[in-house]
């Protein structure tokens, strides 16, 4: 009689099946995270050209670009008297008025109307149109009552490479508008914002000021149309990419504020740099000095969608992409915000003609130890004259309107 046999695996031909299921597991996950990061970029490379299309519908129904810096004139005395009730003191993005131009007319509508909300105490308040101040804190939002169109965040204005999400933001976007190579006056000056009429004080005049600096596509407070494009649309940045904060001190979401002089002057550019983390260089120190971090959870980059201030939606070319955050007068005004993603090597850019560019972060940039293009009182930087080529290469050329820089190849 034949005894039939029954082969079963050993145990070490088992672990060897194990192992060898690991190694294609190991090999085919990293394939699989890049086909989605792959799929991610896309996504944003697709909102960025609803953005450039919303841009050009508006520049056909208005002949202008959106004013960043744009909105309702103050009429009571006091910052957040006159903007938690009645207007937003012409702090409003260039974002807000492109809502009904990539399919947020809802969202418009509630703007551009008076709006109704229950404040902390039970009461109906309601907000004139156009809404009030963009950055109002969240306490406010509490005790005023919530103005809903600020809080809320919009898909186009997201990209799922940015993993930010919620609290402490009021709404995040991860697009910026390019105000230029020179940070002076971001948080603007050309305009009062209770009156709306040109600010002729100082020494030089405000209005001066800005028109030396804000040399952008966007210039915050002041008209722009296609026509002043004279660099030529598709040789003008018009919007960055950036990403939103973390909470985790990383070098390009979180404002480290420059005590060590005036940030516009030769060198300025670079006084954040002794405050990195040497084992870290991407974080900030613990504790930075000279510097220091400044802002709140909800003062941090891309934190306020509807708000001009450059450290929520606006980028410049004076660092190349992915460099760090370095201001002073915190997060008002004077900010070096270079443009910012989570995608390998570089970010998006939308150029003036629509087109949608992947800038790397070795782009050719001059020199950055170069004082800013201004008129500043403190400015002492002989070279960087106002009508001057941008003192930063290539990167800081893409960023200016009508410095007649010659664009002789894209990277």
């Amino acid at each position: 009689m034949v005894k039939s046999m029954r082969r079963g695996f050993t145990l070490v031909e088992l672990l060897v099946v194990i192992a060898i299921i690991g190694v294609l597991v190991g090999l085919l996950l990293p394939a699989v995270q890049a086909a989605r990061e792959a799929a991610r970029r896309m996504s944003c490379s697709n909102n960025f050209k609803q953005i450039g299309l919303a841009i050009h519908n508006y520049h056909s129904a208005y002949s202008q670009l959106p004013v960043h810096g744009g909105g309702t004139k103050g009429t009571h005395a006091g910052r957040h008297e006159s903007g938690r009730r009645g207007n937003n003191r012409l702090e409003r993005s260039a974002l807000v008025a492109l809502t009904p131009f990539f399919e947020q007319q809802a969202l418009w509508e509630q703007i551009s109307n008076p709006f109704q909300t229950t404040d902390s105490s039970g009461g109906v308040r309601t907000y004139n149109p156009m809404g009030p101040w963009p950055g109002m804190p969240l306490s406010a939002h509490l005790t005023w009552g919530n103005y809903d169109p600020w809080i809320t965040n919009i898909p186009t204005l997201r990209c799922p490479s940015d993993p930010g999400m919620g609290l402490p933001a009021t709404g995040r976007t991860n697009y910026a508008m390019c105000t230029g190579d020179s940070c002076d006056t971001g948080f603007g000056g050309a305009l009062n914002r209770l009156s709306g009429a040109t600010q002729s004080g100082g020494t030089p005049a405000m209005y001066t000021r800005v028109q030396a600096s804000q040399r952008g596509a966007f210039a915050v407070q002041l008209d722009s149309k296609f026509r002043d494009i004279l660099d030529g649309l598709s040789n003008t940045i018009f919007a960055g990419e950036i990403l939103t904060d973390l909470g985790d001190r990383d070098r390009r979401t979180h404002l480290c504020d420059d005590q060590v002089g005036n940030i516009i002057n030769a060198g300025g550019n670079l006084h954040c740099r002794v405050s990195l983390d040497p084992e870290r260089p991407l974080f900030w120190a613990d504790n930075p000095t000279p510097n220091r971090l400044r802002g709140n959870g909800e003062q941090q980059r891309g934190m306020k969608w509807a708000s001009l201030l450059p450290i929520y939606t606006q980028m410049l070319t004076i660092l190349p992409p992915n460099a760090e955050l370095c201001g002073n007068n915190f997060h008002y005004s004077i900010v070096v915000a270079p443009p910012s993603s989570r995608h390998q090597g570089g970010v998006h850019v939308l150029m003036g003609d629509g087109s949608v560019k992947f800038v790397t972060d070795s782009i050719e940039s001059g020199d950055s130890a170069r004082g800013q293009v201004g008129v500043h009182a403190q400015h002492t930087d002989p070279l960087s004259t106002p009508g001057s080529q941008s003192p930063y290469g290539l990167w800081g050329a893409l960023g200016t309107r009508a410095s007649k820089e010659v664009i002789q190849e894209f990277p």
